[in-house]
């Protein structure tokens, strides 16, 4: 096994620390397993507060620092150019704190 989801794991970690305030993050991702990850990734910080129930109003994520900003899947005319493409998604958000 050569550890891919592993090795994304690993980079998305680094992301907060890495991105200056302002700093984009874009991923391209081909497969399910890789495309969750990030969608799990930029969700989990990018909500300014978290829903609990021992809390009557959920309370600060201390891990928010992104802003999403959307998924965009190839287009009809690119996956008639290079079939390939029709897996591709790509994910971006930007730091805010």
């Amino acid at each position: 096994m050569n550890q891919e989801l592993e090795a994304l794991d690993v980079m998305l970690a680094e992301v907060p620390r890495l991105l200056k305030k302002g700093g984009r993050l874009a991923v391209i991702s081909f497969h399910a397993l890789e495309d969750r990850r990030v969608k799990a990734f930029i969700t989990k910080h990018s909500r300014a507060e978290i829903d609990n129930e021992r809390y009557a109003f959920g309370h600060a994520n201390p891990e928010y620092c992104l802003k999403k900003l959307g998924r965009w899947l190839p287009t009809e005319a690119e996956v008639r150019r290079n079939v390939r493409a029709r897996s591709a998604r790509l994910r971006g958000a930007e730091k805010v704190i």
